[in-house]
Order: C-alpha cells, then structure tokens, then sequence
C-alpha cells in the first residue's frame, strides 16, 4: 500500500472515530457554524468536542506548519483529509476569517513573532477576526482609503471609519488597512492588526433587506496601534492586501461549492408542485433549470478542485481567484432563485413557523451582496479581461 493509500485509510479510521454523528448532519442555521473567539459559545458538547479533536490534530489548518498549530500536511495529505470530511458529511470544524485571509497573508509576509503569537490562536479558533477594508468613499477603489494612521513614535494613533466589516461587531481582532503616507495612493498604505476592544473603536450593524445582516460600519477614534502589530514595511499594506484578496474570492467562491444540492431542490419543488405519471417532477421547465444548475454545479466543483492542486503547487494564475469568486457567488445566486422557484408561494413566507422565520427567502435575498462583497463582479470581470484574456483596456 502507498504513502497516500495508508493516510487515506488512517484519515478514514480516525473522522469515523472521532466525528460525532451531529456533526455530520447538514448545518441547518448560523448556530450549527463554528466562528470561535473570546466570545463563542458553543451550540452543543458536539460541536465544541469536534473542534478541539481536530484543533489538537493540527486539522482545522492542515497544510500550516504545526510550528503554528497546523497539521503539516502535504497538498496531496489535506486534499485527501477534505475528500474524506466531504465523504463522511463531516462539517468544518472552525470557519474562520483568520483561517481563510489573514493567516496565509501573515504566513507570507509576517514575522517569526507575529506568526507564533496570532496563528496556534487561529487554528485553536480562541480569536475571531474580521477584515477593515471597503471605507464610504473607497470601495471598488479600494487604493482611496482615508482611515489615517499617525505616527507617534513606537506606535500608531488610527482615525477613520470602515464600512461592511463582517462580523465587527462580534469580532475580537480587526486586520485594518490604514493610511501612512498621502505621497503616493498605493503607495501609502499599511497593513495593522489590533484588538477590538481598544479604546475608541466602536462598530454599528448595517440592516439588509434580508431583516439580518453580518455587515457593520465601523469607526475608530484615536485608537493605539502598537508599530510591532505592523504586517510587512511602511506604506507597503497595499502587497499585502492584495494577496489577501486573492485568498478572500478564493474563499467567497467557496459558495458554488455549497450550490450542489439538486436533492434538496427536487425535495423542495416536489412538495409544493407534486409529480407526473413517470415519477417526475410535475415541471418539466423548472425540471430542465434543476438538472443544468446540477452540471455547472459539478463542473464549477471539479474546476475549484483543479484550482486548489494548482494554488497549493504554486501554479495558479494570479488573477484565477477573480474567476472563481465570480462563478462561484453567481452559482450560489442561481441556487437561491431555483430553491425560491421550487418552494413556490409557500418560499415567500417571512415569518411563519412553518418556514422557520423566512429562512428561504432571507437567504435568497441575502446572496444578492454575493456580486458586491469581496470585489463586485464589475470587478472581477475586468480583471478576467485584463490579465486571463489579456483583451486591450478602453
């Protein structure tokens, strides 16, 4: 039996032992979602077990060194610890903004220091992270921040205001754009990390359309930023930045993967409109929508596994992760209308017991951000043009 043969088997072995039964059951709400931080409080034994079992593996970031609390896992090794979640029905046992974004960011471009104090903190889920990015006036131009960071000798003093910050408010540290420099737009950008809970940062919820929303404004009033929380030079945030987008559309495309679940739409359309003579469902056009969302749906999942064995290799195309973040959030767009289609007029009731507060139709109506968060479409659709396609700028 081969390397891979024998840590296949013993993967398989060791989720089957170690996975509770709830925790293979499909999430349900945003309680069955494992954010961590100071103040996470665990849905049940099952969920806060799953997470320390895998936590003290190294699993919840199997391919970060084990150094700073990964699993050390070679690509091949972790894609075949995610194959073997996906075919158990194992949840992930952490989500986490820090996983997705700031670690790999941190593991390129942070210090020994920084990367031993922030990352075992990551991978056990003890700090919750959210992102200080999109400001009122810069959004797609992201390079127009304001934020200001002023020099003050060994640290900074950080004034300003960020806007759809996820999870501000129940975040315990912010990874913030600031600016150090106004000679230059790019050019004068630093990347901080700070603690929520400083003086002088505050955050206010966004309401959406949904009724429910993760986004927040988010101001900082004199707020003390030590220089060593500084990631990478002086006036050189904007290298990071970018490299942390790539991971963040990398992570927002994970949505399509999400997408497959023909089952579930069958499940739904069935019970509002019923079957033919064959068995079938009663709408052959809605029919017809279903099975072709099905094959992009496999198509989009056996593309993003190509991605990922490029991108642990080192051969992804820079701009690749502007292509998946844009099929990907258009996917699970696509979704959301044909579970809404499926369900009937009984899918647009927001309320009701019987459909357990409007889940269908907040969802639906709250992937409709999916083509503006992370880069709009806009966006990422110009930057395919530019340098996938290599088709001339206007």
């Amino acid at each position: 039996m081969s390397d891979l043969a024998t840590f296949r088997a013993k993967t398989r072995a060791w989720l089957e032992e170690n996975c509770p039964p709830e925790m293979r059951e499909p999430v349900r709400s945003d309680t069955d979602i494992c954010w961590g931080g100071r103040r996470f409080q665990p849905s049940s034994p099952a969920q806060k077990d799953w997470l320390d079992r895998m936590a003290a593996r190294g699993w919840t970031v199997p391919d970060w060194p084990r150094a700073y609390g990964g699993g050390g896992l070679s690509p091949a090794e972790a894609k075949i610890l995610r194959e073997e979640m996906r075919a158990l029905g194992a949840r992930s046992p952490l989500y986490s903004f820090g996983i997705s974004m700031l670690g790999p960011a941190l593991l390129k471009y942070g210090t020994e220091e920084q990367k031993l104090d922030h990352l075992p903190k990551i991978a056990r889920g003890e700090i919750r992270w959210c992102q200080g990015y999109s400001e009122p006036n810069a959004g797609s131009d992201l390079a127009s921040l304001a934020t200001w960071a002023e020099d003050a000798g060994n640290h900074y003093v950080v004034s300003g205001q960020k806007v759809w910050t996820s999870y501000a408010d129940r975040a315990d540290w912010i990874f913030c754009l600031v600016r150090t420099s106004k000679e230059s737009k790019q050019g004068g950008i630093s990347f901080v990390l700070f603690d929520m809970a400083s003086p002088g940062v505050s955050t206010r919820p966004i309401l959406l359309i949904s009724g429910y929303s993760p986004f927040c404004e988010t101001f900082f009033d004199g707020v003390k930023v030590p220089k060593a929380n500084r990631v990478h030079h002086e006036n050189k945030g904007w290298d990071v930045a970018k490299y942390l987008l790539g991971h963040e559309r990398e992570m927002i495309s994970g949505m399509g993967l999400g997408a497959r679940g023909e089952t579930a739409l069958i499940d739904g359309a069935l019970k509002a409109m019923g079957r033919d003579e064959a068995g079938r469902l009663a709408d052959p056009l809605l029919r017809g929508q279903i099975a072709l969302f099905d094959i992009r749906a496999r198509a989009f999942a056996a593309m993003s596994e190509r991605f990922m064995d490029e991108l642990k290799a080192g051969q992804a195309h820079p701009a690749q992760p502007s292509m998946m973040k844009y099929y990907g959030t258009e996917l699970n767009k696509a979704r959301h209308e044909l579970v809404m289609a499926a369900g009937g007029s009984a899918a647009l009731e927001w309320e009701s017991e019987r459909s357990h507060g409007g889940a269908k139709p907040r969802a639906w109506l709250r992937t409709k951000a999916n083509s503006i968060e992370g880069g709009t479409s806009e966006i990422q659709l110009n930057i395919i043009a530019k340098r996938i396609l290599d088709l001339p700028g206007a």
